[in-house]
């Protein structure tokens, strides 16, 4: 990948976690008006709340033991103000940027680096089903939280998913975490029944 689209990919990636910080703030969420949202986030406050806990720890212990070299503690300070930031943003984003449901289309989101639109009549199955092991396999995509998914999605035909650094990938089966899968599962073989038949080759 070329080193500018590099840099424009974690541009983008940083500005959505200074919106989604934005839109936790106000209490508001993103991309939402179109369909219903749900959440997943539940299962990962109690570790993103200890890790932000951690750094901060870290800045204020840095920042005493580097005070006598200013010139050293100056940018280390920096540097952890912006991990904390990270861990405020990727939280605010998991939160404000929930899984969305239409009539059309399923969008499974992570935080503010996965936002994943699947045609609802490309769904062959979806079904509950909760996993703390995934191994990585071609044409699956694991999009665990708190190291967890507790839904598979089948589909008919590939689709695309971009990773984090923009390298496309081909995917047939979703695996991905809602807070509460059972209402999610069901709202989605509800909309099925109402959008058009499944495409056939």
């Amino acid at each position: 990948m070329r080193a500018v689209e590099l840099v424009r990919r974690l541009s983008a990636h940083e500005l959505r976690l200074i919106v989604s910080i934005a839109l936790w703030t106000a209490r508001r969420r993103h991309g939402t008006r179109s369909g219903r949202a749900f959440g997943y986030v539940r299962g990962q406050g109690a570790m993103m709340f200890g890790f932000g806990f951690v750094c901060v720890l870290e800045t204020v212990a840095l920042a005493v033991l580097l005070r006598p070299w200013p010139a050293v503690e100056r940018p280390v300070f920096v540097l952890d103000l912006y991990g904390v930031l990270q861990v405020v943003g990727m939280h605010a984003a998991s939160v404000s940027r929930p899984h969305v449901l239409d009539a059309t289309a399923l969008r499974i989101r992570r935080a503010a680096h996965v936002d994943l639109r699947v045609p609802l009549d490309l769904i062959a199955s979806v079904r509950l089903e909760t996993r703390y092991t995934h191994e990585k396999r071609e044409g699956e995509l694991d999009l665990a939280v708190g190291a967890q998914t507790t839904i598979t999605l089948e589909l008919t035909e590939s689709i695309r998913h971009f990773t984090f650094l923009g390298r496309p990938r081909y995917v047939h089966l979703i695996r991905f975490h809602a807070d509460e899968p059972d209402v999610l599962v069901q709202a989605i073989r509800e909309m099925r029944t109402l959008a058009p038949a499944p495409r056939t080759h």
